[in-house]
């Protein structure tokens, strides 16, 4: 609206007009549409990288080996000093922490072997396989911080000049009890977690119990070996075929499900990639996303042990028939189909 000024004077009156000040309607849907586009984008960002990793029709699926926290944050490098060596000219070398989360049978024995066939690379095994190692949080750091200062002496410890330091750790060793600790441990020290599952539990519980049987067994010339290195001693064990329990079958499949779901919730403040056992078999840029994940130079690796159960899960159930009958028409179907 105008404004009215009136001025008297001794000799003459005037009226002044002033314009309107301009209104800051206009203005203000300016600044509303740019909050709107903001917030629009960066929802679309977080929905995207929360869809990286998700349970979808009872199987953990991935789109990209990679989740929003390897990309986000950049790998964290050490110095180590160790107290029962000195690293002489590797000194000025960095190091890179990792560990590979994972469960019984699901690969991690071959996937470890794989990653210590680079020069570079030392990871130590399932060193919390030795419940004093777990007996409480306190064990469990002192255990992580000789591990990480490069005092632990394995097989596979290249020690002086490794780039990458690491053990693999599974989820029922004290991992997803003392969750809040290790999570507080990884932030702090620069962990980075490499989780290892399979797409297809049901093949693992196949693998668990003929393991399971072996140990008494002992079918390779009365020894038990959890993984074999020639197709001989492959084609021995896998003549053994388990009873699957058809009756808690598929609450058991949950129960796998959820214990990964569990640790992927639990770590997710760390920085960590999702890697599927069937992708190292049949994808061959999985290696080479893990290798940059660690940022360590990418390399050929090779492994020596065999596969046990390959072909089809039919050839390696004895009670299939039940099994085939209690899957089919539920969710966890595509489990009966070969999927490498």
């Amino acid at each position: 609206m105008a404004e009215y000024i009136c001025l008297f004077g001794k000799d003459s009156a005037a009226i002044v007009i002033k314009q309107p000040k301009k209104s800051p309607l206009f203005l203000r849907m300016i600044v509303l549409v740019f909050a709107m586009v903001c917030g629009l984008y960066i929802c679309s960002v977080c929905l995207k990288q929360l869809s990286n990793v998700s349970f979808q029709s009872s199987q953990l699926v991935q789109t990209t080996p990679f989740d929003s926290h390897s990309l986000r944050f950049v790998t964290r490098i050490h110095y180590p000093k160790p107290q029962t060596f000195n690293r002489a000219e590797c000194g000025h070398n960095p190091v890179r922490y990792f560990a590979i989360l994972s469960m019984q049978r699901s690969g991690s024995g071959w996937f470890e072997t794989l990653l210590n066939s680079h020069s570079n690379v030392s990871s130590n095994g399932e060193i919390f396989s030795v419940l004093d190692r777990r007996k409480n949080i306190s064990s469990i750091i002192q255990t992580l911080d000789r591990v990480y200062n490069l005092d632990w002496f394995t097989s596979a410890s290249k020690n002086e000049c490794s780039a990458a330091i690491g053990f693999k750790w599974m989820l029922n060793q004290g991992l997803l009890d003392n969750h809040k600790e290790i999570v507080d441990y990884f932030n702090r020290r620069g962990v980075s977690a490499i989780f290892l599952f399979r797409r297809n539990p049901l093949r693992r519980m196949v693998s668990v119990l003929a393991n399971s049987y072996d140990r008494y067994a002992k079918l390779l010339n009365g020894t038990h070996k959890s993984h074999v290195h020639s197709p001989a001693e492959a084609d021995a064990l896998s003549r053994y075929k388990p009873v699957i329990n058809s009756t808690s079958l598929i609450h058991d499949l949950q129960e796998t499900e959820n214990s990964a779901a569990k640790a992927l919730e639990y770590f997710n403040t760390t920085r960590h990639i999702v890697v599927f056992y069937e992708d190292l078999i049949t994808n061959q840029t999985t290696l080479k996303q893990v290798q940059e994940f660690l940022n360590i130079p990418v390399k050929d690796l090779s492994s020596r042990q065999v596969k046990i159960h390959r072909g089809d899960l039919s050839d390696h159930i004895k009670n299939w028939e039940d099994i085939n009958k209690t899957l089919n028409g539920t969710e966890y179907e595509k489990f009966l189909r070969a999927d490498y």
